[in-house]
């Protein structure tokens, strides 16, 4: 079956890849240990709360082989990276849907009036006070992150007071963009900071990730272009 004509099945791919090693950044962080098959990234035991059990990477799997790959028990998760999979059969429901985004390399917009200074961070104490501003449940977030070479986490700082972030993961062909927040309605600058830094920092590398609603708008506002839609199932 041939992709939908508003997915880009190359770079839907190339997304879904970042993101699988991301989640896997992410979960080996916990003790967590995930495994690359050839068509999707899986871990046999339960991942970290908000954090899929799999992600597909091939638009060809099939329902009853990604379930093999996890423990389909109740709470298990499943990111079906292209939004073909009915999972529903096997007790699941739709958690939510969202759009893969890509920003090509290009230079950041200019116009706004910049009010954040964005900085990296590098301690534990910052990093408790980036995840606090983030969103609940804490202590998912672990010290190991900042230590590693592909995970940059950035803070949004309005004065001295931390009240937007985000984390950039870097894999071979492209920067993930993810966990994005701000504590100002408008994410629109936010965005243009995390541009700016990919920017400065990973030069020739396209960002990728993937969002709905107000930040898939902001994500467009500074360049970003949807290239597929993503479903996330969730077993009850």
């Amino acid at each position: 079956m041939a992709p939908p004509e508003d997915v880009d099945l190359p770079l839907a791919t190339l997304a879904a890849r970042n993101n699988a090693e991301w989640c896997d950044i992410f979960c080996r962080s916990h003790g967590v240990k995930g495994t690359f098959h050839s068509d999707a990234w899986a871990s046999a035991i339960r991942t970290p709360a908000l954090y899929p059990d799999a992600v597909v990477l091939d638009r060809s799997l099939s329902g009853e082989r990604i379930l093999s790959y996890v423990d389909s028990s109740t709470g298990c998760s499943i990111k079906d990276s292209f939004a073909v999979m009915d999972l529903s059969p096997a007790g699941f429901r739709v958690l939510f849907e969202a759009e893969w985004v890509l920003r090509a390399p290009q230079p950041t917009p200019k116009g706004l009036q910049k009010e954040l200074r964005w900085e990296f961070v590098r301690d534990t104490k910052t990093l408790r006070r980036w995840e606090a501003e983030w969103a609940a449940p804490t202590g998912l977030f672990l010290p190991a992150l900042l230590r590693h070479p592909d995970v940059a986490i950035l803070a949004g700082y309005a004065g001295h007071q931390l009240i937007a972030g985000a984390i950039l993961n870097r894999s071979t062909s492209a920067v993930g963009l993810s966990n994005v927040f701000s504590s100002a309605d408008d994410l629109t600058e936010v965005y243009e900071g995390c541009v700016s830094a990919v920017t400065n920092y990973f030069p020739g590398l396209p960002i990728v990730g993937y969002e709905a609603g107000k930040a898939l708008v902001a994500a467009r506002a500074q360049g970003f272009r949807p290239i597929g839609r993503l479903v996330v199932w969730l077993k009850e």
